[in-house]
């Protein structure tokens, strides 16, 4: 007997549309690999049954509304995001009040719910993440951390589960996390086997912070400022907290103070930071050896300049310029 599986995608204006096709995608081919039935029944739900229009401009039509669902049993409940631009150019996740009440809802009759890239905000208002670890796309993760203290945002993995919340990172992470829901329902083979058809690992090797830029925040000093800029035009001096310190006309101990509080890391984890950040930015365009990097860049040698990328990026120097060479 087949196992009846309604999966309910939530609609909204703005709404990313790979968010809305990706994981629709992953179970139609799913269907496609099975010689049985996967009881998967894809719908898309809105307030009403009017277009939605994405953000690519692309009109979507809903298959019900919120209304005709009550009471329905609801197999996965999947909730993508909406991002606008912030005051200078930043991305910030979008959450319509009326959306999030509506998750809050369905989620009450669902067996398990799942957001894509930014929908993981929605599902924060929503108090569905409170005491729960979760990832989103990296660009913003820093706001989903701030507005929603109870929840553990952890912005490098492509997806997280827990409990019967999953939460997926950025945009093409959808397919990563739906592959995720089948393998949880028919096991890693099949997934596998769709995992081929759309050319892909079924695990993606490395996580989010691979894919991300520098995300500098912003000081609050003029000082802090002119210290960053010093770090950046010396990465290959010593720069420990001593040095900085003695840059910055302060005690080591005001030193570690000051990084803490404006910028909320240790001067060494920053400086570490600003050195991948820029042998990231020499394996992407030059074809410099590995050992004129590290000494470029401050590491000193091939193997601190690998240790640091498995702790920072979760990769090596070679995988990480292979993925990403630019020409």
């Amino acid at each position: 007997m087949c196992v009846k599986r309604l999966v309910v995608v939530v609609l909204f204006d703005r709404i990313d549309l790979l968010d809305v096709t990706g994981p629709a995608e992953v179970f139609s081919l799913l269907q496609r690999e099975m010689d049985r039935p996967t009881g998967y029944e894809v719908v898309l739900a809105a307030e009403t049954l009017d277009p939605v229009t994405t953000s690519a401009g692309v009109r979507v039509l809903p298959d019900v509304t919120f209304a005709e669902l009550a009471r329905k049993a609801i197999d996965t409940l999947i909730v993508p995001g909406a991002v606008t631009a912030g005051e200078y150019g930043e991305i910030v996740a979008q959450c319509d009040p009326a959306v999030v009440e509506e998750v809050r809802r369905l989620a009450g009759q669902t067996r398990r719910v799942a957001s894509v890239c930014v929908g993981a905000h929605i599902l924060a208002a929503a108090g569905l993440l409170d005491g729960k670890r979760a990832t989103t796309h990296w660009s913003t993760a820093r706001q989903l951390a701030a507005e929603h203290p109870a929840v553990t945002v952890d912005a490098d993995p492509i997806f997280i589960r827990d409990g019967s919340v999953w939460t997926g990172a950025g945009l093409s992470a959808c397919l990563d996390l739906a592959l995720a829901l089948v393998a949880d329902d028919f096991g890693p083979e099949s997934a596998s086997r769709v995992a081929r058809q759309l050319v892909m690992f079924l695990r993606r090797p490395g996580g989010q912070s691979q894919f991300s830029v520098s995300l500098e925040p912003a000081s609050a000093t003029r000082r802090v400022d002119e210290l960053r800029q010093y770090i950046a035009a010396h990465l290959a001096d010593p720069l420990t907290v001593s040095d900085l310190a003695a840059h910055a006309h302060v005690t080591d101990r005001q030193i570690t103070r000051v990084f803490k509080a404006e910028l909320g890391m240790t001067p060494a984890a920053y400086v570490e930071h600003a050195r991948v950040e820029a042998a990231r930015h020499r394996l992407e365009t030059t074809d410099e050896t590995l050992s004129r990097i590290a000494g470029a860049c401050g590491f000193g040698t091939v193997s601190t300049l690998n240790r640091s990328f498995r702790r920072t990026l979760n990769t090596t120097p070679n995988e990480y310029r292979e993925r990403f060479r630019i020409g």
